[in-house]
């Protein structure tokens, strides 16, 4: 019978629960800043669902504009939640995947009506102004504990997000 060694026990011990991480940033950072992230995550699906929801039923003298603007918003969005979900999960967490999870972690109240394209375009203000609060917030937890990637992915999101509630805003006025 083959003698196992001490590093082969420690690798079997290991696989039993995957490999620990180490990224240079600690257990309970990499919580934490996940944790961050996660509501990043609930807020932009929420404002993502909201936009394609008013893409599908805004009308009114406006229509065609709104229609490809609001197109061009939730398509960004939806491929930004993909960035975001990965990395919560490079930092050793599971992201957040359920409309009860989004529901629970998201500062977005959902619509419970179609209301007209104003109203729609005043709400899409907010719910992008809500994702760049929740965005600085998790950018400061990421700069604090030095996770550069996720504050790079949080600076081009908040830029978006602001970008989008200024060319909404200027449609009001």
């Amino acid at each position: 019978m083959a003698k196992t060694s001490k590093l082969d026990a420690k690798t079997a011990k290991m696989s039993d629960k995957g490999m620990p991480i180490d990224i240079g940033i600690s257990d309970k950072d990499r919580a934490a800043v996940s944790e961050e992230l996660s509501k990043m995550l609930a807020d932009s699906y929420t404002l993502y669902l909201m936009t394609h929801n008013f893409h599908w039923n805004v009308t009114g003298p406006l229509f065609n504009t709104l229609h490809a603007m609001f197109m061009t918003q939730y398509t960004e969005q939806w491929q930004a939640l993909d960035s975001i979900a990965e990395r919560i999960r490079a930092l050793g967490h599971y992201a957040p995947g359920t409309y009860a999870e989004y529901a629970r972690l998201s500062s977005i109240s959902e619509t419970s009506s179609v209301p007209n394209a104003e109203q729609m375009i005043q709400l899409l203000v907010k719910g992008n102004e809500a994702v760049a609060k929740t965005a600085r917030a998790a950018l400061k937890k990421a700069d604090s504990v030095d996770d550069q990637p996720t504050v790079d992915l949080l600076t081009q999101r908040l830029d978006i997000h602001e970008k989008n509630a200024w060319m909404l805003r200027s449609l009001l006025q």
